[in-house]
């Protein structure tokens, strides 16, 4: 039963999921791209211990998403798997079908998939990922979000820097793209906001145990080490997720603000 545009229902009004399971509309749900590892597993992991239930998307990962999905249900709350290729729309719009279907609203999306080190893909791979697909979630996602949703975008220093600060080489096009998508993001806020829906960055270091510092370090031997020679520990995943968290349910950020994990030092990147 889909209640979310009856305007006879009050935020105390009760909904049942596809499970059975009768739920407060007062109940916030979240949908997590990439969320089958990594950072994405940590979101989903730290927004399930805050009382949140989680949409766990992921692209061909089914087992390992569906892990995920079990350590929100032992936690106490509600998950579902919703498999998409974000960059393909038909996609994304059954994912967001299915959080409808379920819940019947969304009040955070985690934008955390990223990429584009493929060496199998088109050429135009890193902006499809993390340009035209963070748009159209963000553009789809609205039609179920309620007032007071927030909306995350998870990016890194060398992006959200591009073309202020050196970088590195074989990262360019990934920075290149994700900065495009932040671009494009925060030309949506008039619009976000107006609906009530708030959006915050959360950009960070190299992450310890992540695959993007591995990719660059294949082709840039040493330049894990060097960075920890720079700057001292560099933040884990587990950290990173709990800035994202916070970007996530923290009511007093103001929208369009950025949260800086790691250090920024411009000499340092």
């Amino acid at each position: 039963m889909n209640t979310r545009n009856d305007a006879a229902q009050s935020n105390e009004a009760m909904t049942t999921t596809s499970s059975g399971t009768k739920q407060s509309r007062r109940q916030k749900v979240a949908l997590v791209t990439g969320a089958s590892r990594g950072i994405g597993a940590s979101v989903a992991r730290q927004l399930a211990r805050a009382g949140v239930d989680v949409a766990i998307n992921y692209r061909s990962k089914a087992p390992r998403a569906d892990e995920v999905a079990q350590e929100v249900r032992s936690l106490g709350r509600e998950a579902i798997l919703v498999q998409a290729d974000i960059t393909n729309a038909r996609e994304n719009a059954r994912m967001f079908e299915q959080i409808d279907d379920y819940w019947g609203w969304l009040d955070i999306l985690i934008l955390n998939a990223s990429g584009g080190l493929e060496q199998d893909k088109a050429q135009d791979y890193a902006m499809q990922l993390n340009l035209v697909a963070q748009v159209d979630l963000a553009t789809k996602a609205q039609a179920l979000m309620r007032p007071g949703g927030r909306i995350v975008f998870v990016t890194s220093h060398l992006a959200h820097f591009h073309g202020q600060q050196a970088g590195l080489g074989a990262y360019d096009c990934v920075a290149e793209s994700k900065r495009a998508g932040e671009d494009a993001l925060r030309r949506m806020l008039p619009e976000l906001e107006a609906k009530g829906i708030g959006l915050i960055v959360v950009s960070s270091d190299l992450i310890d145990g992540t695959i993007t510092p591995k990719l660059l370090e294949r082709q840039s031997r040493g330049i894990i080490q060097a960075r920890r020679q720079a700057v001292g520990a560099l933040p884990t995943v587990d950290e990173f997720a709990a800035a994202i968290v916070e970007g996530a349910l923290d009511r007093d950020l103001v929208s369009g603000l950025t949260i800086f994990v790691g250090s920024t030092e411009p000499s340092q990147l």
